[in-house]
This record gives structure tokens, sequence and C-alpha cells, in this order.
């Protein structure tokens, strides 16, 4: 142990040594704390990082597979909503309501799914998410007019909003602090995948009739749906659920098969029950909003305000617009053949998930902040150039195909640079900052940002667009990323390699401990 036992004699040097500050008698007491806490522990190897679970990663993977609902529609819709304008003869304006109609009713999804996974639990949530997704895909694909395909859509917007949170919160729930910045971001793996697939099926649907190409496209949501549903039976429910719902047998077993060792099984369950406080069996996630709104204490105002600001600038910085609306963007630019246009599409989407792959690897190696703030910097970079391009080809006639190139350079540079920062830390962030009783309702509220504010951009992109340009919209969106970067600056701080149960501590206001400490030196003096 690092004191041996000599903590008596350590203080005594501390308080007669006129040397040391008030503040440094502070640290060593903090230092003298942690030893006692270790050796209440047990062996200081318990509380060394241990290797992935291959239970836990597999139920990790399952969960996330909740994520390619979102990201299949964004990328099918994308090149469908095409196909529907023409067939369909719809305007603009509906276009856009299409479009971001899931995004809109997604929110009523975040915003229930907090309370319905405090109530029924987070495993049986992410069913009710894969059915109500089914629904609305069956509703989408089958949908002889507008207004019908409008009511699918709704309905699958509700599932989104049901998967977009559970998922990652599920996943940190399950994870060792040293992968879960990995497995968390795994959501965001299988949305740029889904974008992907639905790139792919739009590509080689596009040549069938309209009438069928689209409905084909948008019906097929349903089969991940059901495949998504009848796995997550297989999977355990959350530990630390099962604990504030005060099961702790159940807990137990859980955390035994998530566990490499029965030893690290044991100081899980400890750490849990120390930092949940167990309620009865009845809890269902009463009075979480008065803690999170009403009476919040210092870290928690700061917890709640960095969630929200992290979903708020995610959706804000256009990403989910510029890929829904990407044909057009190109079209405008003058490619008019269906498949160029969605050939464009599927480089974009490669490039996409190649980036995601890249973060989710490293986000546990160089931490949340780098690669947030190398992200955001880098989008604003790429949608500065995507605006000069955009911006030469609207105000030329003859079409330069180097401003095309840079162009299609620039969105693939943009989407990447959002998969390796926003894309993936966003889910881990609002998933892993809230204490457990907290968790679920905290990352509802903010991921309900998240979903509103995609609906807005998404229904507001192309009439904006109409009046100052897409070249205009992409300088707007390049500034929004740039104050992104700024917040992400001040209010993030890293919690790599924190558990679930040292976050509050995390977020505690440093600036004014360290007040504090100096106003009661001079009050020694």
């Amino acid at each position: 142990m690092f004191w041996k036992g000599k903590e008596d004699s350590i203080c005594g040097c501390c308080f007669l040594s006129s040397r040391f500050s008030l503040a440094r008698v502070h640290a060593v007491s903090a230092l003298i704390l942690t030893n006692r806490q270790v050796m209440e522990n047990g062996d200081a190897k318990q509380t060394s990082p241990t290797r992935l679970n291959t239970y836990t990663l597999l139920s990790a993977l399952l969960a996330s597979a909740t994520s390619v609902l979102l990201g299949y529609d964004i990328g099918v819709m994308s090149g469908a909503a095409l196909l529907i304008r023409e067939n369909l003869k719809i305007s603009a304006v509906q276009e856009e309501v299409l479009v971001g109609t899931l995004n809109v009713f997604s929110l009523i999804g975040s915003l229930a799914s907090g309370k319905t996974s405090d109530y029924i639990g987070r495993r049986y949530t992410i069913v009710l998410a894969s059915f109500t997704f089914l629904v609305g895909a069956i509703l989408m694909g089958l949908g002889p007019s507008f207004a019908f395909i409008l009511c699918g859509r709704m309905v699958a917007g509700i599932g989104v909003g049901y998967a977009l949170m559970i998922a990652p919160l599920y996943t940190a729930e399950l994870s060792p602090e040293m992968t879960r910045g990995f497995l968390t971001s795994l959501p965001e793996v299988f949305i740029t995948l889904g974008i992907l697939l639905g790139y792919i099926v739009n590509y080689f649907l596009s040549s069938l009739p309209e009438h069928i190409s689209w409905r084909l496209m948008l019906g097929l949501a349903a089969l991940p749906a059901i495949a998504i549903a009848l796995g997550v039976m297989a999977m355990p429910e959350s530990p630390r659920w099962l604990v504030m719902k005060g099961r702790i047998p159940h807990a137990k077993r859980v955390l035994l098969r998530i566990s490499t060792t029965p030893e690290e099984a044991e100081l899980k369950l400890h750490q849990i029950t120390k930092a949940a406080e167990p309620g009865p069996e009845n809890w269902r996630g009463q009075g979480v909003w008065k803690d999170l709104l009403l009476r919040p204490t210092r870290p928690i105002r700061r917890m709640l305000v960095t969630a929200i600001g992290i979903n708020f600038f995610m959706q804000a910085s256009g990403n989910d617009a510029v890929i829904y609306y990407c044909p057009e963007v190109f079209k405008a630019a003058g490619i008019h053949s269906k498949k160029q246009l969605f050939g464009v599409n599927v480089i974009m989407g490669i490039a996409k998930s190649s980036f995601v792959l890249l973060s989710a690897l490293y986000l546990d190696k160089f931490g949340r902040r780098p690669l947030l703030l190398l992200g955001t910097t880098g989008m604003a970079v790429s949608l500065s150039a995507l605006g000069l391009g955009s911006t030469i080809l609207q105000h030329s006639s003859s079409k330069p195909l180097w401003a095309v190139v840079v162009s299609i350079v620039a969105v693939c540079a943009d989407v990447s640079f959002f998969s390796i920062g926003l894309g993936p830390i966003t889910w881990v962030y609002s998933s892993e900052i809230f204490p457990s009783r907290l968790r679920a309702q905290g990352s509802s509220l903010a991921i309900s940002v998240n979903r509103l504010v995609s609906g807005v951009v998404s229904m507001t992109f192309l009439s904006i667009s109409g009046k100052i340009t897409f070249g205009g919209m992409f300088f707007v969106l390049a500034g929004i990323t740039v104050l992104a970067t700024g917040f992400f600056y001040v209010f993030m701080p890293e919690t790599k390699g924190k558990t679930l149960e040292e976050m509050e501590t995390l977020f505690e206001d440093t600036n004014t401990d360290k007040n504090k400490v100096k106003e009661t030196e001079m009050d020694v003096a």
C-alpha cells in the first residue's frame, strides 16, 4: 500500500509544518481516503482494468443493433424521398415534412424512453423500440398516399426515439470503464452501417419502376426490426437497473456473467449498491425530474447542460440534413442521373463507416475531448469548403468539374469528421455521465433535444437553402460547428477510464472549489 499504515504520522507532520498550505492538507487527506477505500475493497488487483468479457460484447452489439433502424431510414430516405416526390407529385415542402416527421416524432419516443426504461427495464424497452419501428416500416412500405406514408413515419419515429436513448444507455451500464467508450459508441457504428445499407439498397432498387422501388426501400426496414426484437430476449437486464429495483441477487447473477472473475463481480456489485442506494422493487423513477430540473446539485446541473449542449450541436451542425438532402444538393450542381446521385451517396457512406469504426476503436485510448475537438474543427473546414464549392456551381453555367470534385470531397470529409467526433461521442457522453438513478431520464431529456433539433433542421433545410442558397446554408452550418468547438472546450471534462459511479465527482465545479480553498486559507491566515 502507498502509505504503508503511517497515516497518523504523515498527517501529524503536515499539521506541524508551517510550510504546508491548507490546500496541500486537503490533497493528503484525499490520498489517505483513497488508500482506505482500496484497503476496504481488497487487493488492488481487483480494481485494475480487466479484459472485455465476450458475453458483454455480444450483448452490447445486439443492443446497439437497434440503432441500425435509424441509420437505414436516413440512408434509404435520401433516395426514396426523391422517388416519392416524382411518383406522388408532392411539393418540396411536403418532401421536407415527410423527411423531418420521423425526427420530430422521435422526440416523443425519446421523452418517454426514460420513464419507460425505469418502469419495465432496459431490455424490454429495446423490444418495444423494435416493435414500434416494425409497425411504422410496414405502414410506410404499403403506403398508397402521402398521408399514409406520413403516418408510418410518425410511428417509426417514436420507435427511433426509444432506440436512440436506450441502446447506448444499456451498453454503458453493462460496460467496464476501460472499454466503455468503444462499446457505447457502437450505436453510432450501427447508425452509420445502416446509412450505408440504405444507400446500397437505393442504388440497386433505383432501376425498378418508381411506384415499386421506394416502397421496397422503406418496407425492407421491417426485417432488421424483427431480428432485433427476437435477439434481445437473450440479453441480460442491466445490473444497475436491477439494483435500483432492490433485486440484488438477480443483479449479482448478471454481474457474474458479464465480469471476468467472481471477485470483479463482487467489487462491481459493492460499487453499484453503494452509489445507487437500492430502492423498493416498485420503484419506477419517481422524483427524478425534480432532482434534474427543480433542485439539481451543482454537478447534476453541469451534467445536464453538457448533455443537452452536445446533443444540440450534434444536430445543429446539419449532419442529418446533409445526408438526407445530398442528392438534392448534387442535383442542383448538375448531376441528374439517379445512379450517379446514389453512387455519390455510397461513396459518402463508405467514408463515414470507415471513420466511425476508427473512432470507436481509439476512443478509449485518446479520450473523448481530443476526438470531439478534432471532429468539430474538421467539420467547420469541410462545411466551409462545401459552401464554397456549392456557391461556385450555383453561379456557373458551365458547372466546372473541379468544383464538383471539391464538393464531393467536402461532403465525404464532413461526414467523416462527424463520425470521428460528434457522431459516436454524443451517445457515449449522454449515457455515461448521469448517476444511476437519473441516468435514464437525464439521457432521454438530452436526446429529446437532439431529436427536436434534428427535426427542425431537416424540415427547414430546403426552404432556408432556397432563400440563401445551398452554399449560404453550408457556411451557416460551418459557423455553428465553430461555436460547438468552443462549447466543448469549455464545458466538457474528460471521462475516459472513469467508472459510472465516479462521474458526479468529476463534474464538480473545480473553479468554485478552488475559490473556497483560497477563502479558507485567507481566514486561517
